[in-house]
């Protein structure tokens, strides 16, 4: 079974508007620049046509990819059971210092904003917690340890 791809609505959205503009406009656009490749001679020599032709890949394999996560795609409908999961809002003592976090889907991550993407260390020790519960998360910087203050 594929692994879900958490994203807000608005998120999803987002996706399937990129998506159809790579399916149609882009598509369209790179074929008309290989074809324009194509005229100027030689292809074996022909700069332009192997820039165009690798434009090409490139946009199939985004295209790919983004199919993939529209197929995965689930919508964050946060219920506010008081265990910590995607979507949650969360407020930390780590190391002494309050900090605020919105566990959001890979796509809606804005660290500097305090959402982190729930594929993150810190998300994933933090999944599955509740209020006063203890937690020391593996982090690249190293082991950050925080008390569960709050969860929305």
């Amino acid at each position: 079974m594929d692994k879900p791809f958490y994203v807000s609505k608005e998120g999803l959205e987002k996706l399937e508007k990129e998506l159809n503009h790579l399916q149609t406009t882009r598509r369209i656009e790179v074929a008309n620049r290989i074809e324009k490749a194509k005229d100027m001679g030689d292809l074996s020599e022909n700069a332009e046509y192997a820039d165009a032709k690798d434009e090409k890949a490139f946009l199939e394999g985004k295209i790919l990819e983004l199919r993939d996560k529209v197929k995965r795609a689930e919508i964050i409908a946060h219920k506010k059971t008081g265990i910590i999961d995607v979507g949650s809002k969360v407020v930390l003592i780590c190391n002494g210092e309050e900090r605020k976090y919105h566990i959001v889907g890979p796509n809606d991550a804005e660290p500097a904003e305090g959402k982190i993407s729930n594929e993150t260390p810190l998300a994933e020790g933090l999944l599955g917690r509740k209020v006063d519960d203890e937690v020391e998360i593996n982090i690249p910087a190293g082991k950050l340890k925080c008390v569960v203050k709050k969860v929305e």
